[in-house]
């Protein structure tokens, strides 16, 4: 009777979580706290990485990981956890894969290394074949300790690139992708092939292959074409500004060191907007830290620079701090006075106003959003007459 009973219960329970979606580790649980646990139970850890903002992330967590086909499949060979990659915890994490899209899953052995992973969302039936896929291991951190122990074989690296690329690690690529193109820096741009590469792959500034295209794109703009090279250029340095201001534990401050050698590396290599990779950081920097003399002033300094030039929404961008009731009335009605200036400016025919933003079409130029953004500050309504 008492066997009859717990077999009962056992089928019960059984049926119970055949008869669910997937079940997550608690809120907190750790990485390394699944992969013990995963161990233990001879399984592997599905790592959900999404953020708060992330409307896929949100449309995967209802629609998909609750589905009783989808819980079927996972919760018998995985360990499940969430991670707020924007949390405390999962912010470091972040950089530590590699992570820069969401959502992203991430799949690991018991020993917390990565065994594959994949992005976007997606239905149950692609969500399951997706997670088949990169649950076999493909001897990633093998190819990773044959690279750092300095294997250079070509084929090795084209390999290697391509297991990177699939796994979206761009840092881990560029630094394969500057092995590729290593002795190769002046003859590299006339090879489609390697010019591919660095296009594709090439995000560190301060790599040989980039400071030889600082200095002369001529080469590789025949190869790809000028327009993608001078984006090319621009995104790397764009993005490579973005990580100079630093925030943790509610602090925002400058990687001194690095925006020093950033700044050194534009202006040597004679670039004429030099001084909007100079500025920009410190912009966002007294942004960050809510201090608005110094906003103010990096801003002021931006527009009288005549090598650069800050186009109608840069200015709009600019005004976003000021909509916050809790900063001082003086630092709205500077900037005001900006905007004021280039309203004038457009009136007079020294600056045409923006209508586009790429191949985007603006609702209105961009004379009429500053001046209501003139009004907002006056704290008027767009509807209200001044």
């Amino acid at each position: 009777m008492k066997r009859t009973l717990t077999t009962m219960l056992s089928l019960m329970v059984g049926l119970t979580l055949m008869a669910q979606g997937m079940v997550f580790e608690p809120e907190g649980t750790t990485l390394e706290q699944a992969a013990a646990k995963a161990k233990a139970e001879n399984k592997l850890v599905f790592m959900d990485c999404y953020t708060q903002w992330c409307g896929p992330c949100k449309k995967m967590a209802k629609d998909v990981f609750t589905q009783e086909m989808v819980g079927a499949y996972m919760n018998p060979k995985f360990v499940n956890i969430k991670v707020d990659m924007e949390s405390d915890y999962g912010t470091p994490l972040a950089k530590k894969l590699q992570i820069t899209a969401y959502p992203t899953f991430v799949i690991f052995n018991g020993d917390a290394k990565e065994v594959g992973r994949f992005l976007g969302s997606s239905d149950g039936v692609k969500f399951i074949e997706n997670v088949g896929k990169n649950s076999m291991d493909t001897n990633t951190s093998d190819l990773e300790q044959r690279f750092k122990s300095g294997d250079r074989d070509p084929q090795f690296l084209q390999d290697y690139l391509k297991t990177l690329t699939a796994s979206y690690k761009v840092d881990d690529a560029n630094d394969v992708a500057e092995a590729i193109l290593e002795g190769k820096e002046e003859t590299f741009a006339m090879d489609p092939e390697l010019a591919g590469i660095f296009m594709k792959h090439i995000n560190n500034p301060f790599s040989k292959p980039f400071k030889q295209i600082m200095k002369t794109d001529v080469i590789l703009k025949g190869t790809v074409g000028s327009e993608a090279v001078d984006m090319k250029v621009q995104n790397v340095l764009t993005n490579y500004m973005r990580k100079l201001v630093v925030e943790k534990d509610g602090t925002a401050s400058l990687d001194q060191a690095n925006y020093d050698a950033f700044v050194k590396l534009t202006k040597d290599a004679g670039m004429r907007n030099a001084n909007h990779f100079k500025l920009t950081p410190l912009i966002l920097l007294a942004e960050k830290q809510k201090d608005y003399d110094s906003y103010l002033k990096y801003i002021k300094e931006y527009l009288s620079d005549n090598s650069i030039d800050a186009n109608d929404m840069q200015l709009a961008n600019w005004v976003k701090p000021f909509a916050d009731p809790a900063v001082d009335s003086k630092y709205k009605q500077e900037m005001k006075q900006i905007l004021l200036h280039r309203i004038e400016e457009i009136k007079k025919g020294n600056r045409q106003p923006m209508t586009k933003i790429g191949n985007m079409t603006l609702s209105r130029p961009t004379d009429e959003l500053l001046g209501m953004l003139v009004d907002a500050m006056d704290g008027k309504m767009p509807n209200q007459q001044k």
